[in-house]
């Protein structure tokens, strides 16, 4: 281990680094380095999940480098492979063009405005797709073997499964090499789910003459749901424009075993001091960072109380939004009115799996019957005051 006592933030956490020795002689340089970190925009929203990997690019940046962060524009018509059993859907253009736009305005709660710059990796891509034998596509395939793309493990699965993989997929990991190419990259960061797609980036570096890029991979963050990583898809998420009030339930409801990956991946806290805390006061602790870092801390000791009132008081919350259905609405059809499910689907689930309370009792999928007001509470942290109209 480096003796440089940057050294160890930068490293705290990764799962990969590859290699040690490459990033303390890039450190020990004296030159800014160029820091990439890819994002193809499938989604919308950024999570706390994205953060890990942006947290560990603003350690760099702190320290005087450069971040390049990617928006995978061109990417993201093909979709990444990695960690998939099929082939990820397509978006069009106009998708892609809404969702990056959220990206960028959202990174910025974590990166360094001044010291980060955005590129869209179509810029390159495009022309390199189209590029005549010099410098283009083919050219550059005629170093790329089939047996080192046939290395992945989602690969091997997929097929021996029958599940299919189209060539576009067997190219994703050549174009986001390329990007690291086309930037000159000193260090890639990614997930760890990434790496194939990193190591991808140091071998075509050194076909085009350049010093390799040292890939360090963090590890995917696990949802709240303390099984799979964390994603909108699974509904275990936390979203970095989540509400203060909701962000902080959230990391409360977390097992606390995953409150101490969190501070690690999500924080610079000294990890003996938090294992020697009280659990519960730990994680009000990290919930309170958290919301900290994104809404203020103001907005965090509002939250803190809030939770107090409600969950450690058994209190309801002092406001409630209103919710008017119309006579003859199910439960489950109000949930999803209420805002409080992404779909019907999801408001049948959660009605079904008894997370639904109107005055404090669990319901059915029932029709809503009662007079005046009700209060209508969809988990631990979501409530609403229900009328029913006419």
């Amino acid at each position: 281990m480096s003796a440089d006592p940057a050294f160890e933030p930068l490293t705290r956490g990764c799962t990969d680094i590859v290699s040690r020795e490459e990033l303390e002689k890039k450190l020990g340089s004296g030159k800014q380095l160029v820091i990439k970190l890819g994002a193809d925009p499938t989604r919308p929203d950024l999570h706390l999940g994205h953060s890990v990997v942006l947290s560990k690019m603003r350690a760099f940046e702190d320290l005087g480098h450069k971040g390049v962060l990617v928006i995978g524009d061109f990417t993201a018509g093909i979709g990444d492979p990695s960690g998939r059993d099929s082939t990820r859907p397509v978006l069009g253009p106009d998708q892609i063009r809404e969702n990056a736009g959220t990206y960028v305005e959202q990174v910025f709660k974590i990166l360094d405005p001044q010291r980060t710059e955005i590129r869209f990796n179509s810029e390159w891509l495009a022309p390199f797709v189209g590029g005549n034998s010099g410098a283009g596509l083919l050219a550059t395939l005629s170093k790329v073997t089939v047996s080192q793309l046939l290395e992945r493990e989602d690969f091997k699965k997929r097929m021996a499964e029958n599940s299919p993989v189209s060539m576009l997929e067997l190219l994703y990991p050549v174009f986001q090499g390329y990007d690291s190419v086309a930037l000159k990259a000193d260090i890639e960061l990614g997930g760890s789910d990434q790496i194939f797609n990193l190591l991808a980036g140091r071998s075509l570096q050194k076909d085009n003459g350049q010093a390799p890029q040292v890939v360090m991979t963090m590890p995917l963050l696990v949802g709240t749901d303390g099984v799979k990583k964390m994603s909108k898809s699974y509904g275990n998420y936390i979203g970095l424009s989540d509400k203060p009030d909701e962000m902080f339930g959230k990391v409360m409801s977390v097992s606390d075993g995953l409150m101490l990956d969190y501070y690690e991946l999500l924080t610079a806290e000294d990890m003996a001091a938090v294992k020697a805390m009280h659990p519960m006061d730990a994680k009000k602790q990290l919930a309170g960072l958290l919301v900290t870092r994104f809404h203020g801390a103001a907005q965090a000791e509002s939250a803190l109380e809030h939770f107090n009132q409600v969950f450690s008081r058994r209190q309801l919350p002092d406001e409630m939004p209103a919710v008017t259905v119309p006579a003859g609405t199910t439960v489950s059809a109000a949930v999803y009115a209420a805002g409080m499910a992404e779909s019907k689907k999801e408001a049948r689930r959660l009605v079904e799996q008894g997370g639904v309370k109107l005055n404090g009792e669990k319901v059915e999928d029932c029709v809503l019957a009662f007079e005046g007001k009700a209060v209508m509470q969809v988990g631990r942290r979501r409530f609403c005051e229900l009328t029913i109209a006419g």
